[in-house]
């Protein structure tokens, strides 16, 4: 068991990267004594962009039923309806008339999976070691909390997943990212799932690919307040590693927020 009641991060099979069925992972919650389950897996796009890794539009509406289903069949566990959403101006109007709209949605998370570079979308697991990369990165994750789309921002240290060298360049874009967090009042994510993932290899030895510690200590310095979850991909791992986000949430004394917190960032 763990002693955090709450993941606000889970992903489904829809997702082509995940398994198991809302259902699936409720069932999971339950037995692990959480309190709070958000369903937030990789959302639909109209037009299907990125559809090896994202649910497809026509999905959209049995995925939101299935939510409905799994609040009436397990009363004891505040389910919630979300999305997990890249940043584009052409579907900000998508994000808040269809998903938080139509469809109701608790919340919304930002991410970057995919980050505008040079005029191509490139993914931050790749290789992330050159400075102009670095750049586009953090550029592209502030104007992702300028939208004001997302209750928060998951993984904000993901680049570190292929970028072997924490130096000075990218230690100058994670306090531009940090002062914006700071300003705009944006909550962050510490991310159980870095904890589960495959370590890397840095010229400075093995670490997590994420969370990083250096990351994190720089985010300590400015009045950043975070949420801690799982990003479970497997019904058994719904609550996985959400002690070891509180433990770096604590370690680095990190407000941690709740979910009613995470909630009221709509209104």
């Amino acid at each position: 068991m763990t002693s955090v009641k709450t993941n606000l991060h889970t992903h489904t099979y829809r997702c082509k990267h995940a398994d198991g069925d809302v259902d699936d992972y409720c069932r999971e919650a339950v037995a692990a004594d959480l309190h709070t389950l958000g369903m937030s897996d990789h959302t639909a796009l109209p037009d299907d962009r990125w559809l090896g890794v994202r649910m497809a539009y026509k999905d959209l509406p049995s995925y939101m039923q299935t939510i409905t289903d799994a609040q009436k069949k397990y009363p004891q566990l505040t389910i919630l309806r979300a999305a997990e959403c890249e940043y584009d101006e052409a579907y900000a109007s998508y994000y808040r008339d269809e998903l938080l709209g139509e469809y109701n949605c608790d919340y919304l998370i930002g991410a970057v999976h995919y980050f505008p570079h040079k005029g191509e979308w490139l993914s931050p697991f790749f290789d992330m070691n050159a400075p102009d990369l670095m750049h586009s990165f953090a550029d592209y994750f502030i104007k992702s909390m300028q939208s004001g789309l997302f209750a928060f921002m998951a993984h904000p240290d993901n680049f570190a997943s292929s970028r072997m060298h924490f130096d000075e360049e990218a230690k100058t874009c994670v306090r531009a990212m940090c002062e914006a967090a700071a300003d705009l009042n944006v909550y962050w994510e510490v991310n159980g799932y870095g904890f589960r993932k495959q370590n890397v290899q840095t010229p400075y030895g093995e670490r997590n690919q994420y969370p990083l510690e250096e990351f994190w200590d720089i985010a300590s310095e400015y009045p950043i307040r975070v949420v801690v979850n799982s990003d479970a991909h497997r019904p058994q791992d719904v609550a996985a590693n959400l002690d070891d986000a509180l433990d770096l949430a604590n370690r680095k004394k990190l407000k941690v927020v709740d979910v009613d917190e995470v909630l009221a960032v709509y209104g």
